[in-house]
Order: structure tokens, then C-alpha cells, then sequence
């Protein structure tokens, strides 16, 4: 083999190296791209879960505010008819002797 028949085949050598070397580094970023990719659904399923439970808590939250409004005001309405009565009660005794 002539001089420069050796540095082609040295260069093809190389070529070939880097060829695998860059093939490995390609598969292994594709590696970390799917890792990573997996985690971020697993996160944005964890956090779907959450704010659904979220969700959930808030409308039962709400339901025992409408719930404690709505005792409030029957509480009020008996309130006022005790007042009332006693009002009239207090007018008629006072009527009537």
C-alpha cells in the first residue's frame, strides 16, 4: 500500500469511530428524551389527580356553605316570627287590660 492509501484507510477508521461514537451519543440523548418525556406525563397525570381532588373538595366545601346558608336563614325567618309573636303578644296583653 502506497503512503496515502494508508492515510485513507487511518481517515476511514476514524470516520467509522466517530460514526459509532456519535451513533451511541444519538441513541443515548433519544434515551433521556423518552426518560424524560415519560416523567413529565407521570407529573402531569399526578397533577391531574390533584387538581381533581381539588375540584372535589371545593364543590363539597361549597355544598356545606349553601348548606350552613340555608340554616342561617331558616334560623332567621324563626327568629323574627319568635320576635313578632312576642311583639304581639306583649300589644295584645296590653290592649286587653
Amino acid at each position: 500500500m502506497t503512503k496515502q492509501e494508508k492515510r485513507i484507510n487511518d481517515v476511514e477508521k476514524r470516520v467509522d469511530s466517530l460514526e459509532s461514537v456519535f451513533k451511541s451519543f444519538m441513541q443515548e440523548m433519544r434515551d433521556r428524551d423518552n426518560q424524560r418525556a415519560a416523567e413529565i406525563r407521570e407529573l402531569r397525570q399526578r397533577q391531574d389527580a390533584a387538581q381533581a381532588k381539588h375540584d372535589a373538595d371545593m364543590r363539597e366545601i361549597r355544598i356545606s356553605i349553601d348548606g350552613m346558608g340555608k340554616h342561617v336563614r331558616n334560623l332567621s325567618v324563626a327568629t323574627i316570627i319568635g320576635v313578632g309573636t312576642i311583639a304581639i303578644t306583649v300589644i295584645y296583653s296590653i290592649l286587653t287590660r
